[in-house]
């Protein structure tokens, strides 16, 4: 089983209970460029249906200049939680307008910068 993203072939690694993780094609003993998808079932309360949560991790190592070593770890994480009863409709609204979000060139600058810019 594999994924792929941004035509990079991620390969399944490690697969648990509620969770996957997935090494890419620059993956090595040294050099981490790993995916690990999970789930979180929903758990109904007297108030509540409950609540789905997925997640997504991308770790990988960059080079580093001008610092005190050489490489760094670059991690990006997603989370999603979705109430019990949703409409597919409202969660692909959403995740349109976070993928817009994240290819934004002010986002990417908030990133590189680690910094809110208004």
């Amino acid at each position: 089983m594999s994924l792929t993203v941004n035509a990079k072939t991620y390969t399944a690694d490690s697969l648990a209970a509620n969770s996957i993780g997935y090494a890419g094609p620059a993956h090595t003993f040294s050099l981490s460029d790993y995916i690990r998808i999970g789930r979180t079932a929903p758990k109904p309360t007297t108030q509540i249906s409950g609540v789905g949560r997925v997640t997504s991790n991308l770790n990988r190592t960059v080079p580093l200049t001008g610092a005190l070593t050489t490489t760094g770890a670059l991690t990006v994480k997603i989370e999603v939680s979705v109430p019990v009863g949703f409409a597919g409709a409202d969660v692909d609204s959403a995740l349109n307008d976070m993928g817009s979000h994240l290819a934004s060139a002010s986002f990417k600058l908030m990133a590189k910068n680690s910094q809110i810019n208004f």
